[in-house]
């Protein structure tokens, strides 16, 4: 039975999400490969290399793993997402100096000046026509220019960015203090856990707010659609 002939038999309106949508499955392991590439996966290297290795050898995993991405990712002609670029720079200038300079201290510190530097960036994009998540959001979910454009989204994109740009500040502020109080392989580790379930529960709202939104306005699928012809 098609669509047409079911609304002709109940006498409503059956909305069909519009061709080319993607499904929020498809957006959520989206964001998990990408969040896990470029943020999960080099943490726990520089866990594991420095219980058996030293901190050189630790940090030029760390950054060998994400170069290795984004190469493979060229090589393959596939999108490097911004997230993947952004973590293959601050970690290529953050192993540079550590290597330079011998300081694990100046290595663990720096992201502390990088997501202050970020979060001024997600802030102050809140005074542009396009805040910075408007510009992030196409590495996560496809989306033309007509989505973006539309009152919804765009007033979705600037609290998002606010929201994201308070949460990177708190960030900075629980490393720092962290680095402070613990030493190099606690800090790893329980920095890691404590900085990673800060994120998620950040991503989680980001998601959920993402998709109330994008549902109301037939940008994300949610639910499987009828496989019939209209």
């Amino acid at each position: 039975m098609t669509l047409l002939t079911e609304q002709r038999r109940t006498g409503t309106r059956l909305r069909v999400p519009p061709a080319g949508r993607p499904h929020l499955r498809d957006v959520l392991v989206r964001v998990a490969a990408t969040v896990v590439t470029a943020v999960v996966v080099p943490a726990a290297i520089l866990w594991a290399v420095l219980q058996v290795s030293d901190f050189p050898a630790a940090v030029i995993g760390a950054l060998a793993w994400t170069l290795a991405a984004v190469g493979w990712r060229w090589a393959t002609h596939r999108p490097v997402s911004g997230l993947l670029m952004l973590t293959s720079v601050i970690l290529a200038l953050r192993t540079a100096l550590a290597l330079a300079t011998g300081s694990t201290f100046l290595y663990f510190v720096q992201p502390v000046f990088s997501d202050l530097t970020v979060a001024a960036l997600f802030l102050g994009s809140l005074c542009c026509a396009r805040p910075l998540v408007s510009r992030l959001a196409p590495d996560f979910c496809p989306m033309n220019a007509e989505d973006s454009a539309r009152p919804e989204v765009r007033l979705l994109f600037r609290r998002l960015t606010l929201m994201w740009g308070l949460v990177i500040l708190v960030k900075a502020s629980v490393t720092l203090w962290l680095l402070n109080a613990l030493s190099t392989s606690n800090f790893i580790l329980i920095k890691g856990g404590t900085i990673t379930l800060l994120t998620l529960a950040a991503a989680v709202v980001t998601i959920v707010w993402a998709a109330v939104v994008g549902q109301r306005a037939s940008i994300v699928v949610t639910r499987s659609s009828p496989n019939a012809a209209v």
